[in-house]
C-alpha cells in the first residue's frame, strides 16, 4: 500500500510558467504612460487632464486669495489733487501759473440721469449689475503685455474710478491687476451710486477740465445739471479720448466726436436707456463752444502757453492729459520786455491807422507776429492776437495766410544755389547767371542776361533780380522760378526752416508766395539769410521739470548747414535793399509788394541778433476765406502791405 503527500505537488525543474512573477514598483505620475505604444504612450489620460486642469484652478484660485488678501484700498493719489503748471519767462521770473485744477465737484443729484444714462452706455452698460470688474479686460492687458504692447484692456466704470483716484495712468499689468483687486474691494464698499459720483468727478474731458461740471462749462458754458440728453452724449464721446474727440482741434476730431455721438446715443436706446421717440428728437450734433481759456491767460500770456505747450508735446513723451494734470515747472525762450514792446507796436499801429467805426475795409484786421534769435532759434516774442481768451487763434503760429513776395527770397537763393543756366542756343549772350549783384535781368525774349552795370539800358527797361526782389517785379520771379525749378524752390525754402505741411501746390504762381507758413517759421528761415546758411529750428521751451526731475527730450536744436555760406551771404545782400533804415546796422528784409494780390500783407527783417516776421490780414465769422485788404488803412496803404513794416519799424525802435 503506496503513501500519499499531502499539500502542493513539486515543481518540474524547468518550467518557466511555474515560477512566479516580478513586479516592478508602481511610479507615482504613470507617464509617459506603461503598457501604450507610439503617439498614445505620450498622450496623458483623462484622469490626468483632469487633475492638472484641477490643481492649476486651484492654485490660480489661492494666488488670488493671497493678492486680494495683501492689497488694500489706498488713500487717493496725488493725480486725484492735481498741482498748477507754472511758466517762467528767460530770466526765470515767473509769467503765469495755470491754476492747481479745473474741477468742481458735484453731487450725483445735480447731474441729470440722461447725462449718466450716455456715461453709461458708452463705458460699461452692465455698471449696476457687474460685480465693478471685467475679467477680460484683465486678460487682455496680459495678452497685450506677452506682445510686447501697452497693457490695457476694457475696463469697467469701477475700475477707471479706481485707477484715476487710487493709482497711477501707468499702463503695466501689476497696475491692471491691483486695480482690478481694488475695483472688486471698492464695488462691495461703496454703492454704485458712491462709484459713479467718484467717477464723474474725476474723469478727463480734455480742454483742461477734471469732471464733468468743469466739462460742461468748458464746451457748453452752462453747468451741468443744465445738460440736455444730446449734449451729454456728446460729452460722455469724450471718455474715449478727448484728444481725439474735441470737435473744435481739427475735422477729423469733429467727424469721429459726432459718429460716437451717434452711437451713444443709439446705444441708450438698444439698453433701455432711452426711448426711442426721445432718440428721434436728437438729429442734429450740439456743437460746443470754440475753447475757452481762464483769466490768468489773458493778452498775449496764452498764446505763449499754446506755443510752449505744442513744443513740449512735440519733443517729449509728454500728452496734453499729462500737462493738465500739472506739477510742472515750465522755463520758456520768451523774453517780458519783448513781448510787451512787440505788443505795444502792434496796438499802436492798429489804434493809429486801423478804425473800424470810419471804414468797413478796417474790420476784421489781424495781425500776427514774432521773433526769433538768428544764433540760436529761440522765439524771444510773438503776438498771437488781441487776447487769447477771446481770440483762440494763435496768429503768430497760424498757417494759413500766403506769404506773398516774401516767398521770393528762398527763389533767389535756389538760383544761386543751383547755378541757374539759361537755355542752351537761345542767344549769345545768354550766360550762367551766378551773383544777385551783377544786374541780372529777364529780356524781352524771357532769356536771363547779366549786365555789367544794373542801371544800363536793358536793365532800366527790365527789372533785374535784385531790384524784382525790393520793389516787386513778380513777373521776372515767376520765370525765375520756373527755370529753377519749383522742386528745387520748395527744397531750398524748406531747407532753410519752412514746413513742408505749409507748402502750396507747385505750379505757376507758387515762387511768388502762395504758400502759408506762419510768421514763427518765417523768422526762422530768415536768420538761416544772417547765419550764412546755418539753420536752426525754432524753440521755446529750454527745461521742463516735474518734481526734482527733468522731463526728457529738451535738448537744444542744434545747427544744420541749410545753404552754402556764400549763396546766403549773396542772397542777404541782395535782400539789404528791401530793408527799412530804422536800426543803425544792415537788415536783411522781405515783403509783400503792391503786385501781390494775395489777400495778406507780410514784412520779415532779421538782424544778426534778431529776426522778426509781421504779418497782417482781414476775417470775418461769416467767411471761410481770408478777405482782400484794398482799403485797409485808407487809400493811401495801398494793399494793407505798408502796416507790417511799420509794426516793425515801431518794434526795432
Amino acid at each position: 500500500m503506496g503513501t500519499h503527500t499531502q499539500g502542493k505537488p513539486a515543481r518540474k525543474p524547468g518550467n518557466p510558467r511555474a515560477r512566479k512573477p516580478s513586479r516592478r514598483p508602481r511610479r507615482l505620475v504613470d507617464y509617459p504612460r506603461t503598457g501604450r505604444r507610439g503617439l498614445r504612450r505620450w498622450l496623458p489620460s483623462w484622469r490626468q487632464s483632469a487633475g492638472v486642469l484641477g490643481f492649476s484652478l486651484s492654485a490660480l484660485v489661492c494666488l488670488f486669495g493671497l493678492v486680494y488678501a495683501s492689497v488694500d484700498i489706498p488713500d487717493e493719489n496725488a493725480a486725484a489733487r492735481r498741482e498748477a503748471n507754472v511758466y517762467y519767462w528767460a530770466d526765470g521770473t515767473q509769467m503765469v501759473s495755470t491754476g492747481d485744477v479745473n474741477r468742481q465737484n458735484v453731487r450725483l443729484s445735480e447731474i441729470p440721469d440722461t447725462v449718466e444714462n450716455a456715461v453709461i452706455a458708452a463705458e460699461n452698460d452692465t455698471f449696476y449689475s457687474d460685480s465693478g470688474v471685467s475679467p477680460k479686460g484683465l486678460a487682455r492687458a496680459a495678452v497685450n503685455m506677452v506682445r510686447g504692447q501697452e497693457a490695457q484692456g476694457g475696463s469697467t466704470i469701477t475700475q477707471q474710478y479706481v485707477k484715476n483716484t487710487y493709482l497711477s495712468q501707468d499702463q503695466t499689468v501689476t497696475r491692471k491687476v491691483k486695480e482690478f483687486v481694488i475695483a472688486l474691494k471698492v464695488d462691495r464698499k461703496k454703492s454704485k451710486r458712491e462709484i459713479l459720483q467718484g467717477y464723474l468727478n474725476t474723469s478727463w474731458f480734455g480742454r483742461g477740465a477734471y469732471g464733468i461740471e468743469a466739462a460742461a462749462h468748458a464746451y457748453y458754458g452752462i453747468p451741468a445739471r443744465q445738460l440736455d440728453p444730446s449734449q451729454g452724449a456728446a460729452l460722455a464721446a469724450l471718455l474715449k479720448g478727448a484728444e481725439q474727440y474735441d470737435p473744435s482741434v481739427s475735422a477729423v476730431n469733429h467727424h469721429r466726436s459726432e459718429a460716437r455721438w451717434k452711437w451713444i446715443l443709439d446705444r441708450q436706446v438698444a439698453a433701455g436707456l432711452m426711448k426711442p421717440e426721445v432718440r428721434g428728437k436728437f438729429t442734429t450734433y450740439p456743437e460746443p463752444h470754440k475753447e475757452s481759456r481762464t483769466t490768468s491767460l489773458g493778452g498775449q500770456t496764452g498764446y505763449l502757453v499754446d506755443v510752449a505747450n505744442k513744443y513740449i508735446k512735440q519733443h517729449t513723451s509728454l500728452t496734453e492729459k499729462d500737462l493738465a494734470r500739472g506739477g510742472y515747472k515750465i522755463h520758456t525762450t520768451f523774453e517780458k520786455d519783448k513781448v510787451r514792446r512787440l505788443q505795444r507796436a502792434v496796438e499802436g499801429v492798429l489804434d493809429r491807422d486801423i478804425d473800424p467805426k470810419k471804414r468797413a475795409a478796417d474790420k476784421g484786421v489781424q495781425v500776427g507776429a514774432a521773433s526769433v534769435r538768428p544764433a540760436d532759434g529761440a522765439i524771444v516774442a510773438l503776438y498771437g492776437g488781441a487776447d487769447a481768451t477771446e481770440h483762440f487763434t494763435n496768429n503768430a503760429d497760424t498757417t494759413g495766410v500766403p506769404v506773398g513776395s516774401a516767398f521770393k527770397p528762398f527763389v533767389l537763393a535756389s538760383a544761386l544755389e543751383n547755378g541757374l543756366r539759361a537755355p542752351a542756343g537761345r542767344g549769345t549772350r545768354a550766360t550762367r547767371w551766378q551773383s544777385a549783384s551783377a544786374g541780372s535781368f529777364y529780356d524781352n525774349d524771357g532769356l536771363l542776361q547779366e549786365s555789367a552795370t544794373p542801371t544800363s539800358s536793358p536793365a532800366a527797361a527790365h527789372p533785374t533780380l535784385r531790384q524784382a526782389l525790393a520793389k516787386g517785379g513778380n513777373a521776372t520771379y515767376v520765370r525765375l522760378g520756373k527755370d529753377v525749378g519749383w522742386e528745387r524752390v520748395r527744397r531750398t525754402a524748406v531747407a532753410s526752416g519752412l514746413l513742408e505741411s505749409s507748402m502750396a501746390r507747385l505750379e505757376r504762381t507758387f515762387p511768388v508766395g502762395t504758400s502759408t507758413p506762419s510768421a514763427i517759421r518765417m523768422a526762422g528761415a530768415y536768420g538761416t539769410f544772417v547765419s550764412r546758411g546755418l539753420r536752426h529750428d525754432p524753440y521755446s521751451v529750454t527745461k521742463v521739470v516735474k518734481g526734482d526731475e527733468p522731463v526728457d527730450g529738451l535738448a537744444r536744436p542744434g545747427a544744420r548747414r541749410a545753404l552754402d555760406p556764400d549763396v546766403a551771404d549773396e542772397t542777404a545782400d541782395a535782400m539789404r535793399g528791401v530793408g527799412m533804415s530804422a536800426v543803425d546796422r544792415p537788415v536783411v528784409a522781405g515783403r509783400t509788394g503792391d503786385q501781390d494780390r494775395l489777400r495778406s500783407a507780410w514784412f520779415t527783417a532779421s538782424t544778426e541778433e534778431l529776426s522778426t516776421s509781421v504779418t497782417m490780414f482781414r476775417t470775418s465769422p461769416d467767411e471761410p476765406q481770408l478777405l482782400p485788404l484794398s482799403g485797409v488803412g485808407g487809400a493811401k496803404s495801398q494793399h494793407g502791405n505798408v502796416f507790417p513794416a511799420r509794426i516793425w519799424q515801431d518794434y526795432v525802435k
